[in-house]
């Protein structure tokens, strides 16, 4: 029988706790560890669809990227929206876990895949997140094989993650070479992606002023939105947690959507 505290054992050797920003709210956050693990439901967030679906299919835990709550609550009623979905999932009996920056900055997470998605070699942190183990730390840096014009490279970005269009700040013709990226919103790793000779940086959303520190920096962004930054993750998780489980049903969430929409 497969617990939900072997779920969080995996998830732990995965995406080590240790490894998570300080302000953060990571690991199993509701549940019961005892419980029987049968049906595992991975997604960005839980918002009333996600949850909804998580308790109509019976998941036992839901692996949610983000977390649920994110900030301390002092109440779990049904008035507020974090409090009310806590409530509904508590009632059916569903479990949460959140690996979160964690899952960012581990070897194999988010930050590395969205390096290697782009075709990035060499990929290193942004930030170390200890001098002896080089490969682990949040965002990541790498190089292209073969230079690429703004234009070409946000194109490629459009194409490797379905989008019908990314944001960027720079000229068309721009020359790019190495890369920086940071999942989800990232303009806080400009800095570092300045100090590790990036000329580009792709990250999900940020501020107008990290875009106007950019360009007075000569560093193009590509901005994919938060969504698409992170949700391919979720995805591979849920493959990779349907391996390691074979008798669990492990799902990523069909009913999560990006809430923003270019009209």
């Amino acid at each position: 029988m497969t617990q939900v505290q072997d779920i969080c054992d995996f998830l732990e050797s995965f995406a080590p706790t240790a490894l998570a920003e300080d302000w953060d709210n990571v690991g199993l956050i509701v549940g019961d560890p005892a419980v029987e693990a049968t049906k595992i439901m991975t997604c960005l967030t839980i918002t009333p669809e996600s949850a909804d679906e998580a308790i109509t299919r019976g998941a036992s835990l839901i692996v949610s990227h983000h977390p649920l709550p994110f900030r301390p609550l002092k109440r779990i009623t049904t008035e507020q929206t974090p409090s009310r979905l806590i409530w509904d999932l508590i009632r059916a009996g569903v479990s949460i876990y959140s690996p979160h920056t964690a899952f960012d900055s581990a070897p194999d997470g988010i930050n590395q895949m969205f390096g290697q998605r782009l075709g990035l070699s060499d990929i290193q942190p942004l930030v170390a997140a200890d001098p002896e183990t080089p490969s682990i730390g949040a965002g990541r840096h790498g190089q292209l094989e073969n230079e690429l014009t703004l234009a070409s490279f946000a194109d490629n970005v459009k194409q490797t993650f379905g989008l019908g269009s990314v944001k960027i700040c720079g000229s068309s013709d721009f020359q790019v070479r190495r890369v920086g990226v940071a999942c989800g919103s990232g303009g806080s790793f400009l800095g570092h992606a300045i100090a590790a000779g990036c000329d580009t940086f792709v990250t999900g959303e940020t501020t107008f002023h990290t875009c106007l520190e950019a360009a007075a920096q000569n560093v193009a962004l590509v901005l994919t939105g938060h969504y698409a930054s992170e949700r391919f993750a979720v995805e591979s998780l849920a493959t990779t947690l349907a391996t390691r489980f074979p008798g669990c049903e492990v799902w990523a969430s069909q009913k999560e959507s990006d809430p923003v929409q270019i009209v």
